[in-house]
C-alpha cells in the first residue's frame, strides 16, 4: 500500500478494505453514535470538561474492533485526519445503504477477500 494518497476517494477505498469484518464496523458505528450522544449531553449540560470522553468512546470502540476482530492496526495511526473523516463517511454510507457497493469496489481495488456487509 502506498504511504500517501493524492485523493481522498483513493484513501476511502483503502480505509474500507481495512474494515472487512462486520463486527469491527458495528463497533465503529457504536462509537460514532456514542460520540454524538456525548456531544448532545455536553451541549445540554455545558460540562465541556468531559469532552475527552467523546474521544475515549469513539476511538475505544473502533480500536477494539481492529485489534480484536479485524486483526489490523487502525488507519488512524498513519492517516489520522483522513481516518477521522472516513469514520463518519462510512457511517453515512451504512445509514444510506451505499456501503455494500463501496465495499465491493474496495475489495476489487485492493484484492482483499470478499468483504462482509451490514
Amino acid at each position: 500500500m502506498a504511504n500517501s494518497f493524492s485523493r481522498y476517494a483513493d484513501f476511502y477505498l483503502y480505509y474500507l478494505s481495512e474494515h472487512q469484518d462486520v463486527t469491527c464496523r458495528r463497533l465503529h458505528y457504536a462509537g460514532s453514535f456514542g460520540v454524538l450522544g456525548i456531544l448532545l449531553a455536553l451541549t445540554v449540560t455545558g460540562q465541556w470538561q468531559w469532552l475527552w470522553t467523546a474521544l475515549l468512546i469513539g476511538y475505544g470502540f473502533a480500536w477494539i474492533g481492529h485489534f480484536k476482530f479485524e486483526h489490523n492496526k487502525p488507519a488512524t495511526f498513519k492517516y489520522p485526519f483522513y481516518s477521522f473523516i472516513s469514520d463518519w463517511v462510512m457511517l453515512k454510507d451504512w445509514l444510506t445503504g451505499q456501503l455494500e457497493a463501496k465495499l465491493a469496489i474496495a475489495q476489487q481495488r485492493h484484492g482483499q477477500p470478499e468483504l462482509t456487509t451490514n
